[in-house]
């Protein structure tokens, strides 16, 4: 795949594209966290993996975050929730059927996208933000938008429109029952940036079919310093979990 993306505002969007020997249909599509990017290494082995699988994935960075145009002061969920619309844009054009897979905040833009988006036909939360108004209280709260910076990042000013879009969301907990397709979701146990509660809550009002697998020493970036398995497992996981539903002639499970 060698299609440019451009948002809605004009800003072009970097991503990297996994081909896959296979006949998939889908093409999986994997958005990152606050302050992150598609490089972020735990998603770099995510996106391999899947391909050596057979699934086709696109790892991309919202705007203004890594190598995509735009500024990272006016990054917030809204905005990435449309970024995440136009690349859907772009690989559904092609002919191709959606999977997207979001970390942290990434996993609330998921929400949110799949919640009105029925291109999106399988979804998975690695780590997933659930109550936005929250996390900023908890994470930022004693930096003042406009003038301080997300955990002592210079490079990722905190703007007072990424609180207030974080404000107003206050939590997508609520859209959980408005997700309306297969649905899997992945969180560590000693996560401290996104508390594995908040996958327990919204996964106890989602749909059927739906999954939830807790790794017990795994942190939120599924780090190995922390646990040498994380990683492994997460990608086993998220590969064994997708292969049946995106591989022609393979049955999901019951």
């Amino acid at each position: 795949m060698d299609a440019e993306i451009r948002n809605a505002q004009g800003e072009k969007l970097d991503y990297s594209f996994h081909a896959a020997a296979s006949e998939s249909p889908f093409t999986v599509i994997i958005g990152h966290g606050v302050t992150a990017n598609k490089d972020r290494s735990f998603l770099v082995t995510l996106a391999t993996g899947l391909a050596m699988a057979g699934i086709p994935t696109l790892r991309f960075s919202f705007s203004g975050n890594g190598d995509s145009e735009g500024r990272f002061e006016d990054s917030c969920i809204t905005k990435e929730v449309e970024d995440l619309g136009t690349v859907i844009d772009v690989v559904h054009g092609q002919g191709r059927k959606i999977a997207y897979i979001g970390h942290s905040m990434g996993g609330a833009v998921g929400v949110k996208r799949a919640a009105t988006d029925p291109r999106i036909e399988l979804l998975i939360s690695l780590a997933g933000m659930v109550h936005t108004k929250k996390f900023a209280e908890v994470e930022f709260g004693e930096e003042t938008p406009g003038e301080g910076c997300m955990w002592g990042k210079e490079e990722c000013p905190l703007s007072e429109s990424f609180i207030a879009d974080m404000n107003s969301i206050d939590s997508v907990l609520d859209l959980g029952s408005q997700v309306k397709v297969p649905w899997f979701l992945v969180h560590g146990i000693v996560d401290d940036v996104v508390p594995i509660e908040e996958s327990r809550e919204i996964f106890s009002l989602a749909n059927d079919p739906k999954d939830l697998l807790e790794i017990k020493d795994c942190d939120h970036v599924f780090d190995p310093e922390t646990d040498p398995d994380s990683l492994p497992t997460m990608v086993s996981a998220v590969s064994s979990w997708l292969m049946p539903r995106t591989m022609p002639g393979m049955a999901p499970p019951a």
